[in-house]
């Protein structure tokens, strides 16, 4: 049988299609512009989206397991509960689903309560889930890695709490290794909920000294001001999204990203390797 994968061109999507294919699963990708997407040999490419019911139906065909990972938009909820209605028409109730660390609590924050709307219906209409809960990106310094450099500021007002931020190809081969184990599961596995974190957890003064050392000169940390984020995201986005971004780095900044105990540790031992670290990710950023 076939695992569908949403979100597959994405920075998590196309490096979980990428560790599937290396095990050996056959994998159905969903995406609104196949001329666009590179995928490697054997992967079936079905066109559409996430609120194409026609195009959704025909994906599930021939699907006994599902990756869901539908990006922050307007419409993310609906997408996100079309998706598992539709998968649950088509027979299909292994999924692993990618949320939000403390989706349950962050619940002012747009697409966090999204996010945990999604894992009540997982939970409620009997699917057999995963739930992973990535914390903040590391991935998502790309975006800001010309103002660290240029500029000599560490941006994003991650806070003095600390956030253990992730690297998207442990988030990916956490997810993979999920998938095979549904799909392959002789029956239903209860519901799951795994939390996906870097190995450190660093403040935004600390995030600033790891920039120092690498470049050889300073960096400082911009400052806790979830406001002047938001007018600086405004500049380049909706307002909408540049506010959403603005209540979630007023979590960062009242309660960071922590881990729980063992959280590290089973994420290690899932992986058999330590997680990719915040350092050796600015490294690769500076060495390129």
């Amino acid at each position: 049988m076939t695992i569908l994968v949403t979100g597959a061109t994405g920075r998590v999507g196309r490096h979980v299609v990428d560790q599937l294919v290396k095990r050996g699963a056959d994998v159905r990708v969903l995406t609104r512009d196949p001329s666009k997407a590179a995928f490697p040999a054997g992967v079936e490419v079905a066109q559409g989206d996430m609120l194409d019911i026609d195009a959704l139906r025909a994906a599930f065909r021939g699907v006994r397991t599902l990756f869901l990972l539908n990006a922050v938009t307007g419409d993310e909820f609906t997408q996100a509960l079309v998706t598992l209605n539709i998968a649950r028409e088509a027979g299909v109730e292994r999924v692993v689903y990618q949320s939000v660390f403390e989706a349950d609590r962050a619940v002012n924050v747009p697409h966090f309560a999204v996010k945990f709307g999604a894992e009540r219906m997982l939970d409620r209409m009997g699917f057999s889930a995963t739930i992973l809960r990535p914390s903040y990106f590391i991935d998502n310094e790309l975006m800001i890695k010309d103002v660290i450099t240029g500029h000599g500021v560490y941006p994003m007002p991650i806070g003095s709490k600390g956030v253990a931020m992730v690297d998207a190809r442990d988030i990916a081969e956490v997810a993979a290794i999920e998938l095979i184990r549904r799909d392959r599961a002789p029956g239903k596995l209860p519901v799951d909920i795994i939390n996906l974190v870097g190995p450190d957890t660093l403040t935004g003064p600390q995030v600033a000294a790891i920039w120092s050392d690498l470049l050889g000169r300073t960096v400082v940390y911009g400052g806790d001001d979830p406001s002047g984020f938001e007018r600086t995201m405004a500049s380049f986005m909706p307002k909408w999204t540049a506010y959403e971004m603005r209540l979630m780095a007023e979590r960062y900044v009242s309660d960071g990203m922590i881990p729980e105990a063992g959280d590290v540790e089973r994420l290690t031992g899932l992986l058999g390797r330590p997680l990719h670290s915040y350092r050796s990710f600015a490294a690769a950023l500076v060495a390129a």
